[in-house]
């Protein structure tokens, strides 16, 4: 993958080939699960895009192996909508990741601006009461309540994350940081999914 970034004439961007965390959404699993529908409908077999969902299932498993790994308890979450800048929670991988981290008994607080608990409505607001219902404990203000967590995952970079990401003692875990390659061929971060 790293070979083929380095083309920097046709690869204009290397999130074509390193594109970063799971997807998710309103609108891209529905579209994916209604071509699979379609294709079924008229006798066709689509394995590639069939292997999309389980993919992208597997990059969140990735990064729950990742947090489990550290051994840490006290989790934050920054960013919960499956896009920085909106509120919504439908089928957001950092939701289904708060979930796992929840159902295993970690400590979870989750920081981000744009979610405001009251003010979810219809089918978003149906999503997350049937995901994770007693969301509005878990949901911190401001980046400063999570200096008591032992690990950070870093799903959004809001502002003022940087700052918090410098001056912390806690592990982090930044879902969209792209794997390096050093000399040797091994990759430069354990942290990167």
């Amino acid at each position: 993958m790293n070979v083929f970034c380095k083309d920097d004439k046709l690869n204009i961007s290397r999130r074509y080939l390193m594109p970063g965390f799971a997807f998710g959404g309103s609108c891209l699993p529905k579209d994916v699960r209604a071509i699979l529908h379609t294709g079924k409908e008229c006798d066709l077999q689509l394995p590639v895009i069939a292997a999309t969902l389980s993919s992208n299932e597997c990059v969140i498993e990735r990064a729950f192996e990742k947090v489990r790994a550290t051994g840490k308890r006290r989790i934050g979450l920054i960013g919960l909508s499956f896009k920085s800048n909106t509120d919504d929670l439908r089928e957001s991988p950092f939701v289904d990741l708060a979930e796992r981290l929840l159902g295993k008994g970690y400590e979870l607080s989750i920081y981000d601006p744009n979610v405001i608990a009251a003010r979810l409505t219809g089918a978003n607001k149906a999503y997350i009461d049937s995901v994770i219902p007693h969301l509005s404990r878990l949901l911190v203000r401001s980046l400063d309540e999570l200096n008591d967590c032992e690990l950070l995952i870093v799903g959004h970079h809001f502002e003022g994350v940087s700052g918090l990401l410098e001056n912390t003692r806690a592990s982090v875990i930044d879902v969209n940081e792209y794997p390096t390659e050093m000399a040797s061929g091994v990759l430069e971060s354990e942290l990167v999914l």
